[in-house]
């Protein structure tokens, strides 16, 4: 990796009980950098981005973000020092506006006043394409504006690290790419993205670097072409 190191995972190990979640999984992401994260249903991608972004902690191992560890910080603390992370399934506040949404995660990064919050705001909403829906009851949100959204909400805490967890899900391939495309807008404005997602051909098309998991174990790493070619990923989808 030529880059700048941003995050670097190093042998995190989690554990529920007797079972083994993450086995001193290693990977590193460098700045501005769109990273891959994938493996099939329970291979430990969601316990992953969980240690990162601190909803769970890691029995094992050290997690290290622009050179400060973060173990034993929490969540909010991990959000104030870069790390953004948007949820599969979108949570609004259904009573508020599209804006007030927004306003909420401004006014938590910021502490800006009501007027820099709404301008904030609005310049957030057109380069998410949302700025027509501001003034919206938020519950009335298509299932794409939803996300849309809860990226937009994750841009609002001007992250240096975005974990983009299952963005696609469901989607219709029209809206796949129109969240691709956002993400390639947020990567060029300096975001450095980790995607986990299900939808290949998103993962392939839009980053740089991919990490496959397994069973709780890192079993490749390469660019995409690499790892579609790769036999023990072929293995880790199809069996044997």
């Amino acid at each position: 990796m030529n880059r700048k190191r941003l995050l670097d995972a190093r042998s995190v190990t989690k554990r529920f009980g007797g079972f083994i979640a993450l086995d001193e999984v290693s990977l590193e992401v460098g700045k501005g950098e769109r990273f891959g994260l994938i493996g099939p249903n329970g291979s430990g991608k969601t316990t992953m981005i969980n240690c990162i972004s601190g909803t769970l902690a890691n029995d094992g191992g050290e997690i290290v973000f622009k050179e400060a560890v973060l173990d034993g910080k929490k969540p909010h603390e991990r959000t104030r020092l870069g790390i953004a992370r948007s949820f599969q399934i979108p949570k609004p506040f259904r009573s508020m506006t599209v804006l007030e949404n927004l306003g909420i995660a401004l006014e938590y990064a910021s502490g800006a006043g009501p007027r820099e919050v709404e301008d904030r705001g609005m310049t957030i909403l057109e380069t998410i394409g949302l700025a027509d829906r501001a003034a919206e009851n938020s519950g009335k949100l298509t299932q794409i504006d939803m996300r849309k959204l809860e990226l937009a909400r994750a841009m609002a805490t001007e992250p240096e690290l975005l974990i983009s967890d299952e963005a696609m899900a469901g989607l219709s391939s029209t809206e796949v790419d129109d969240i691709l495309e956002i993400l390639f807008r947020m990567n060029e404005r300096g975001i450095t993205i980790i995607m986990i997602e299900h939808i290949m051909r998103a993962v392939m098309r839009f980053s740089e670097r991919i990490v496959v998991l397994d069973a709780g174990r890192r079993i490749a790493e390469g660019k995409p072409d690499e790892i579609v070619n790769n036999p023990d990923v072929e293995r880790a989808y199809l069996g044997e």
